[in-house]
């Protein structure tokens, strides 16, 4: 397991610790099932918003109650693997909820970031987060690039 992978209780601790010091906590997550360019620009813009990304990822059995039960693509510990690798992702977090507001009660951000194809109001734990004084932030959509188009172009490969 990748050793940016880390418990709730540490994640509470972590974030609680980062707050104290000024620093500014920023919590994303999504289901991450084929890492894509769109993937990597959501990534870079959220840690480009405070000094600590945290983000939570859908487990497989979560992603399979919230998209279809042929999905994920790719495991949870490939998942796992692949954003803790990434230099912007400082901690990562598999969760089984279908959203994570418990997660986002708990780590406390500062600021909630969401890729652009979301709006405003059903960004779960905005709520908690702007009555904590955060905010949320929209990331801008990069068209083209989604998990979904990308199956969708692969099953037309044969035709």
């Amino acid at each position: 397991m990748p050793e940016k992978l880390k418990s709730l209780d540490e994640l509470a601790r972590i974030a609680a610790a980062a707050r104290a010091k000024g620093q500014t906590v920023v919590f994303t997550n999504g289901c991450f099932d084929l890492l894509h360019r769109g993937h990597v620009h959501t990534l870079r813009q959220a840690k480009a918003l405070g000094d600590l990304l945290i983000v939570a990822i859908n487990s497989d059995k979560s992603v399979k109650s919230i998209k279809t039960p042929q999905r994920p693509i790719l495991p949870e510990t490939d998942r796992l693997e692949l954003i803790a690798a990434m230099e912007m992702v400082d901690y990562v977090i598999l969760f089984d909820e279908p959203d994570p507001y418990q997660l986002i009660a708990a780590i406390k951000p500062q600021v909630l970031a969401k890729g652009g194809d979301w709006s405003s109001e059903k960004i779960i734990g905005a709520d908690i987060v702007e009555a904590a004084g955060g905010r949320v932030a929209l990331i801008p959509y990069l068209k083209g690039f989604s998990t979904t188009e990308i199956i969708e172009r692969i099953r037309n490969l044969d035709g």
